[in-house]
């Protein structure tokens, strides 16, 4: 069984191919299948698209749905597969089939009606909605653009395994057209496009080419010079209308039939032969190219090619070279090549990488695992017969074209001019080797286009394919598809490479964050700590300084302090007793008329400075400090001997 993750890519893929938008219908038809992918492909696109469910497994048949088929297969009867047809379903489990829904877009004149039908309507259900739109009796309309030949109005849907896509258009031969001025309808007729279907008659080979209608005949038989070699005075034809008289006109105005048109071209048997004789061999030709071709007959005598002499070494409706020679920078080379490239085949083309070689590896192999794609590279060349075919039909087909865009980082080179055929080479030697330049080198034109499927790994680009021109849109989807099979597989290994290394770096960076984040605090903690350490030291100083400061005071005011009068001194004499505020005592004898500044000296003499102490007295209790200092200790009642207390100050 596959993962949720398989499944998820799977039904992308078979979204992708088949063009079913809504998920639970594509699921189912996968469940019908059992998740096989190429059976519920099989199992959905129609038969005639060369795939088909046999009832012993999946046949692939190259049919002649794609680019140039041989007249002959194309007229000889198709085998039956609708017999073999059958939808691949898991032993002892039938599922049943929603209804599936189709959309068709139908034109008709200046008119385009979309149409929503389940695929178990009838052809004659979507003419009743378009009698209903158009106001057209049903039984008037011509309806065209099947894929399949007999179609009538009670076929159902179902049966003719149609695309969830469908273009229809509506012919009314038995209404007379609507009435409207010349100019009008002219300018519909230039604006319109004309599928011209031509036989080459020598090889049995039919080209189905898309022009418009402003086209002129003169370059739809440059066109056919570059697919078949006939040079437009040597083409033979079949089929024009006869108002086509002059090689001038426009498609719109020459009578083709729109929007279909069979034409013949074969080689006239003599390069000098004239319009006359043609017709008088062939009664049924009518009209042979001679496009002014008796002034040039004599051409090549002065070297001179045939195709030269209309400029047609590319395709006529090619207006310039897809890319330019010897360019200096591939950016520009590219966005010339993209916009050649729309102008010929149309705005529905795969997404061109505008940049060098080395930018688009940059971009597919070198971001991030789940973002990694393979790289397309597009190798064109002018001069191939199948590049036309293979660009228009394979190339800018809805689902190739999907395909790659979500899958593919598509990069090109034009491969004509031989100096960007040689800067090619060299940049393929430089990044895949000299094996894979000698591969391209040796391809012939008339194997271009190629497609190159490129795969980075770790050491070097793989080369996974190769896809040559002559392919047809389910084998080109095919190998795309297989190369992403095998991009998918290598690119799961390096998801889960790179989640390991992921977690792994994510350890070591938590590891290393969590490192950080240890040695900031332990820095912001020695700081811290060295911080403390100065403000204490710078504290200490501090203390140190004003301890000195008041030692030094205290050493001044001592020395100044007049001396202790005796015991037996004929003066009057006061005794003070001083209590500090630890409980020691001190006493000092002072003359009764010393001032009392003295003994605010003395106290501060022993470490008490008066700013910061205040002496009080006993009975009464008094603050002493708050007297007259220059009053005598006689004045202030100190004497003949008083007990003081020594207090700190608030």
């Amino acid at each position: 069984m596959a993962s949720n993750m398989d499944r998820e890519m799977i039904l992308a893929d078979f979204q992708a191919c088949t063009g079913i938008e809504n998920i639970d219908e594509a699921i189912t038809l996968l469940e019908q299948n059992n998740w096989d992918l190429v059976a519920a492909i099989n199992g959905v696109l129609p038969q005639e698209n060369g795939i088909l469910q046999s009832e012993f497994g999946v046949e692939t048949l190259h049919g002649p749905a794609y680019g140039p088929t041989s007249h002959s297969s194309a007229a000889s009867p198709t085998p039956s597969s609708s017999s073999a047809f059958r939808h691949v379903v898991p032993s002892r489990q039938i599922v049943e089939r929603q209804p599936r829904m189709l959309d068709f877009r139908v034109e008709y004149r200046d008119r385009n009606v979309d149409v929503v039908l389940e695929d178990s309507s009838t052809v004659g259900d979507i003419k009743h909605i378009l009698e209903n739109e158009l106001q057209i009796p049903a039984s008037k309309m011509l309806l065209k653009g099947w894929k399949t030949g007999d179609v009538d109005d009670s076929t159902v849907l179902k049966s003719l395994h149609l695309p969830k896509n469908n273009s229809l258009y509506v012919l009314t031969p038995d209404l007379p057209p609507p009435s409207s001025s010349h100019s009008g309808a002219l300018q519909e007729s230039l604006n319109q496009n004309f599928m011209l279907i031509v036989t080459h008659r020598e090889v049995q080979r039919e080209y189905n080419l898309n022009f418009s209608g402003s086209s002129t005949i003169q370059e739809v038989k440059r066109n056919v010079y570059d697919l078949t070699s006939i040079p437009v005075r040597h083409q033979l034809w079949e089929g024009w209308p006869s108002s086509a008289t002059d090689d001038s006109m426009t498609l719109a105005v020459s009578g083709l039939t729109f929007p279909c048109h069979r034409l013949t071209v074969g080689r006239r048997s003599s390069p000098v032969q004239t319009r006359e004789q043609s017709e008088e061999q062939c009664t049924d030709v009518h009209m042979v190219s001679d496009s002014d071709g008796d002034d040039f007959e004599d051409a090549t005598e002065f070297g001179v090619d045939d195709g030269e002499m209309f400029g047609v070494a590319s395709s006529a409706l090619r207006k310039s070279p897809m890319m330019p020679e010897n360019a200096e920078n591939e950016g520009d080379a590219l966005l010339q090549f993209t916009a050649e490239f729309s102008s010929r085949y149309g705005d529905c083309h795969p997404v061109y990488f505008i940049g060098s070689l080395e930018a688009a590896f940059q971009e597919a192999f070198y971001g991030k695992a789940r973002d990694r794609k393979l790289l397309a590279i597009y190798l064109h060349h002018d001069e191939s017969v199948l590049t036309n075919v293979f660009c228009s039909q394979m190339l800018c087909a809805e689902s190739i074209v999907s395909y790659l865009s979500q899958n593919f980082i598509t990069w090109a080179w034009d491969m004509t001019k031989e100096a960007n055929r040689a800067r090619f080479l060299t940049m393929c030697t430089r990044h895949f080797g000299s094996i894979v330049a000698q591969t391209i080198r040796t391809q012939k034109t008339d194997q271009f286009p190629l497609f190159l499927i490129i795969m980075g790994k770790r050491s070097s680009n793989e080369v996974l394919n190769v896809i040559q021109g002559n392919t047809t849109v389910d084998e080109l989807m095919m190998r795309l598809m297989a190369a992403m099979e095998i991009f998918s597989a290598q690119q799961q290994e390096d998801i889960k490479d790179e989640d390991e290394r992921e977690a792994r770096e994510n350890v070591k960076r938590e590891q290393d964050e969590a490192y950080r984040i240890s040695l900031e605090a332990d820095r912001a903690k020695r700081e811290a700590q060295e911080r403390e350490m100065a403000e204490q030291f710078r504290l200490e100083q501090i203390r140190k300084e004003q301890e000195e400061e008041r030692e030094a005071i205290r050493l001044s005011l001592e020395q100044s302090l007049p001396p202790e009068p005796e015991e037996e001194s004929t003066e009057s004499v006061s005794k003070l007793r001083i209590r500090t505020p630890s409980g020691e005592f001190f006493e000092r004898r002072f003359l009764a008329s010393s001032k009392l500044q003295v003994v605010f000296d003395f106290v501060a003499s022993k470490g008490y400075p008066w700013e910061e102490y205040k002496l009080l007295g006993t009975f009464p209790r008094r603050d002493v400090t708050q007297l007259d200092p220059n009053k005598s200790l006689l004045e202030v009642k100190l004497y003949p001997q008083e007990t003081l207390f020594l207090e700190a100050k608030e």
